[in-house]
This record gives structure tokens, sequence and C-alpha cells, in this order.
């Protein structure tokens, strides 16, 4: 399932084709995707200018004219396409392949700039829902979310805080979108390098112990380490386009590159690429997912 950075790479792509265009005709080629569509979904969507574009966890979200918001998942195998005239573009390499066949061409948006943006989504997990802007906060999807890993809110403090007392390991916590909103498998292992942290690490020791004469909850150097390690990892995924894995292309073939620069994940048996560590790449099963880690650097 695409992550921060590959929902991040879509949402750029789709930026110039819709923010500040109208939507002047919408279709919903089903009834429903992973959830049923409101009914009066393609009503609230049609003559709506769309006045931003921005990105929730691995939601995209468009701002409407209407003071509505349009929350777009793209669940395991969605992706958009953009076509201007005579030119076609496939917003983010993150994405599956398409054919000729365009059956699984479900949502599509004829936007006033003479652009068409269409959403296919041949699994059809991925979902679309219309809610108005100011019950942001009651919205369920959203409601629970951790901060931005990217955001001025996410620092080691924050992190120690969310991880203080926890009993769950040092991965899980960071899988845990409650924790931190956005972040999946393939960076979390990254940046679990990075840090040289352990993913079987205990949550709870990114934070100080409560003693006599201190409360505790401070952040620890791993805390900062691992901080720092995040924001690396993330900004960098985003300007190589993302990570594009098996079959994940765009039409043009042209695929992101992040994963030739992985340093973990997906090398299992490989040689640590820690100057001097000379460890060996492991794989284990951690909470049901594949766990890269080198048990020599990481503790």
């Amino acid at each position: 399932m695409p992550e921060l950075p590959e929902v991040e790479t879509v949402r750029r792509g789709l930026q110039p084709a819709m923010e500040g265009a109208k939507i002047v005709r919408a279709e919903a080629r089903r009834k429903d995707l992973r959830f049923p569509f409101q009914k009066d979904f393609v009503a609230r969507l049609e003559g709506q200018t769309v006045t931003g574009l921005g990105r929730r966890a691995k939601y995209l979200m468009a701002d409407l004219a209407s003071g509505d918001v349009l929350l777009m998942h793209l669940g395991m195998s969605g992706s958009f396409r953009v076509i201007a005239g005579d030119s076609k573009a496939a917003p983010g390499k993150f994405h599956h392949p398409r054919g000729e066949d365009r059956a699984h061409d479900h949502v599509v948006f004829h936007m006033s700039s003479g652009a068409t943006v269409i959403f296919n989504d041949p699994r059809r997990f991925g979902y679309m829902k219309i809610f108005a802007r100011d019950r942001i906060e009651d919205e369920p999807l959203l409601r629970g979310l951790g901060p931005e890993p990217l955001g001025n809110e996410f620092d080691a403090a924050m992190l120690a805080r969310a991880c203080a007392n926890r009993k769950t390991s040092l991965k899980a916590a960071l899988l845990d979108q409650r924790v931190v909103a956005g972040l999946g498998n393939i960076y979390v292992c990254e940046a679990l390098f990075r840090a040289h942290l352990s993913p079987r690490r205990l949550a709870a020791t990114l934070a100080t112990k409560k003693t006599k004469g201190t409360p505790g909850g401070e952040p620890t150097d791993h805390a900062k380490r691992l901080v720092s390690a995040i924001h690396a990892v993330l900004n960098q995924a985003i300007k190589a386009g993302g990570s594009s894995l098996r079959d994940h292309r765009q039409t043009s073939g042209e695929l992101g590159y992040f994963q030739h620069s992985f340093q973990v994940y997906d090398r299992e048996g490989k040689k640590c690429e820690s100057p001097g560590c000379g460890g060996i790449v492991r794989r284990f099963t951690q909470n049901g997912r594949s766990t890269f880690w080198c048990p020599k650097c990481q503790r």
C-alpha cells in the first residue's frame, strides 16, 4: 500500500490539474469502491472549484469552494492519471501499470482547465468521501490520527510523550497511526536502521524514566536520533518520487526510484551498509509484517 511519500508525490502531480479549477462534470462509474459512494456524491462535486489540494497522513484532501472536502484514499491499487489535450501524465511514480482496458477507471473528474483526472483501481480497495470542512474534527476516518511526521508538531519531545510507558515494540508504536500519521512498514524499517535502533526495542525507551527527582517523559537520545532519521528518509523518498515495488510504475514505464536507496528493506541476506559494521541484514515477522534489520548495529 502506498505510504506517505507516494501519496505526497501523487498530490504534487495532481495539483496543477486540479487546484484552482472547477469540476465541470464528475462521473462515478460504479456504486461503490471499498465503500459505497454517497447518494449525492456527484451532485456535491459538480460546479465546485477546487480551492486547495492537501494531504493528511495517507489521504488526499481536495477543498471545495462549497466548504466541503473530498477525501480520497488510494487503497492497495488505486492511482490517478491526468489527460490534458493530447498529453497524458501519471502523477506519482508508485502505482500499478494499466493496459488498454479502462474497465477499472471508476471515477472521472472533468476540469474547467481542460484536464481530465481519472481514478483507476483494479482491486477497488480505495475510497472517496465528501464531508463538510467545519466538521473535520468529527470525521471518523481522520479522528484520532497522530501528527504529521514532517509537520512542526512532530519532534523528539512529542514522540517521547506518545511512547512513554508503552510496552509495545518501537516498530509497532511507529506503525500506530495514533502516534504518528502516515508511516508504513517500508519507511519505519528504513528510519529505524538509520537511527541504529532495533525494531524490537521497547517504545518506552524513547522517554526518560520517572525518578524521585524528575517526572520522566523527556526525550532520550534514541528519540532525537529517530525523529531525525524519519525526517531524512521521508524527505529523500519524496524527492525520489516514492518507491516502486513489483508492478508499481507509470504507464510510461517510469518508476519512482527510492527503492534503489533501501538500506535494509527487502535486503535480507545482504551485507549491512553501515560503515564498519560487517553485519548481515535479517528478516523476521513482527505484528504480521516483514521486518528488515541489522542485528549487529541496530540495538
